[in-house]
């Protein structure tokens, strides 16, 4: 009985063995949502664009879009408005190399600064294939306001599927060169990776297929 038990056992074993392998082979596996769906509605933002000049706003052309760096102000209490200013009075003072193609304010405002096929100084060695986002903060923490947050997830979003990106590629500041930027979500790595699935919530709610036409 028992010598008759193994051999089935083993038989047994090899079959569902050999179906579990078929299945991982030939099954549909789940496809990410930006994979098969793209946000083609902008979010509302203010084009108000810098002069060209050599601290802030070089007109050099992107050599392409790669990815999206997320960066935070620094600088608590300040408005969207007020940041677009430092950037724009650099032609003028001459202090440092700096800017961002979008500033989001603590009202979820957005406006754009560098148009999106021209380099912006603030990523580095990523300046030339990425696109810039700043966020103002209210508080040393570096936290986002909830409207900040939505008009991020919006925005980014939105160029993701303009530029065929994925989660992967959105990145922090620190992810470049190791900058406490954005503070918040380096020092929170779980509210950064929050962030990566709200996108594809986002995406998967509003987005629509990709072989749809945009009306």
């Amino acid at each position: 009985m028992l010598l008759i038990g193994i051999p089935l056992l083993l038989v047994l074993a090899v079959w569902f063995g050999t179906r579990q392998i078929k299945k991982l082979l030939y099954e549909e596996k789940p496809v990410m949502a930006y994979e098969v769906k793209y946000v083609a509605q902008a979010p509302d933002y203010q084009v108000e664009l810098l002069d060209y000049n050599e601290y802030s706003r070089p007109g050099t052309a992107l050599s392409q879009v790669n990815g999206i760096v997320i960066h935070y102000t620094a600088n608590p209490g300040t408005t969207a408005e007020q940041n677009r200013s430092y950037f724009e009075n650099l032609k003028d003072t001459g202090e440092t190399y700096a800017s961002s193609h979008f500033v989001i304010g603590m009202d979820g405002e957005i406006v754009q600064c560098i148009p999106c096929n021209e380099i912006a100084y603030a990523s580095n060695d990523r300046n030339e294939d990425t696109i810039a986002i700043e966020c103002c903060i209210p508080d040393e923490t570096g936290e986002f306001t909830d409207a900040t947050y939505q008009s991020l997830i919006e925005l980014t979003a939105w160029l993701m599927g303009r530029y065929d990106l994925t989660t992967d590629d959105v990145i922090r500041h620190y992810d470049v060169t190791g900058k406490m930027c954005p503070k918040y979500y380096v020092e929170h790595e779980d509210a950064w990776l929050v962030f990566k699935q709200d996108l594809l919530t986002y995406i998967d709610v509003n987005g629509i297929a990709k072989n749809e036409e945009i009306s």
